[in-house]
């Protein structure tokens, strides 16, 4: 059984902090052809994963593999250009485990993007997603295993897993910069197939908006740790209508580079009212 290792944690923690005094208040991680935001970013140090202690390392095409850290909105932030899926065969706790990092670095708030299938009939692709709810068909858990009351509770409350306060304040910023963007809910899973149709219709019938292969762990174990967590999806695809082409990831790429700049604004004015 996986359990959470706290002197991993602990241990790259101080590694890190061995190499940058700033204290970050924000996490962030940057999903497949998102990583424009990294632009965004006045970067003062940029550390490999394979230099981290403990840290995974990142095997898919359109994300980066450094820890990122600098001031994004005038607050210092840290940034995981790169994430790491259960479908490249890591555990959900090495999936999961810059999350916990981060928290230990003393980033209170978490700002996750993905690339999602769209499964809502206004979506087109290219539009902006505010997660405001998810819905857990990963076939693991990260919190499974012996609790650590230190980092967080047995029965942690999934209520509000993402802040209200944050998604109405990124809603503002975006009617104020005329950018389009809809609410709903994400649906993670596996990976790494793309879904049949079958599956993307029986998956909008149980409430999702959009579907993907990430998120939902980190958010899990965000929410474990204490933190504040805002999310948004890139439509990329759109899994409902009469005739689908073909998927591939080089369209996702596309897709998510194109609205990339759109949602790096939000996130730099949403960091700033943090």
């Amino acid at each position: 059984m996986q359990n959470l290792n706290q002197e991993k944690i602990a241990e790259t923690v101080a590694f890190i902090q061995s190499k940058i005094s700033a204290k970050p208040v924000v996490g962030i991680i940057l999903g497949s052809g998102l990583g424009g935001l990294v632009d965004e970013l006045e970067i003062n140090l940029a550390l490999p994963y394979e230099e981290i202690p403990n840290f995974p390392v990142s095997t898919v095409k359109g994300h980066g593999g450094k820890l990122l850290f600098g001031k994004l909105g005038g607050k210092e932030v840290v940034m995981l250009s790169g994430r790491f899926h259960y479908y490249e065969g890591y555990s959900m706790q090495e999936v999961s485990f810059p999350v916990r990092v981060m928290k230990g670095l003393g980033a209170h708030t978490l700002m996750v993007s993905n690339a999602a299938g769209g499964m809502n009939k206004n979506f087109k692709v290219g539009d902006l997603m505010i997660i405001n709810d998810h819905i857990n068909l990963f076939p693991e858990h990260p919190l499974r295993g012996r609790n650590h009351e230190t980092t967080g509770p047995r029965f942690p409350d999934m209520t509000e897993p993402y802040s209200l306060e944050l998604v109405s304040k990124a809603k503002n910023i975006a009617k104020q910069n005329n950018i389009l963007v809809y609410e709903g809910v994400y649906i993670g899973l596996q990976g790494p197939t793309f879904e049949t149709k079958a599956e993307y219709k029986w998956l909008h019938i149980i409430g999702g908006d959009a579907v993907g292969m990430s998120t939902v762990p980190e958010v899990i174990v965000a929410i474990h740790a204490g933190m504040k967590v805002f999310g948004m999806s890139v439509i990329t695809d759109l899994g409902i209508r009469e005739e689908m082409n073909v998927i591939t990831h080089e369209e996702v790429l596309e897709a998510a580079n194109i609205a990339a700049p759109k949602m790096a604004l939000i996130f730099r004015e949403l960091i700033k009212e943090i």
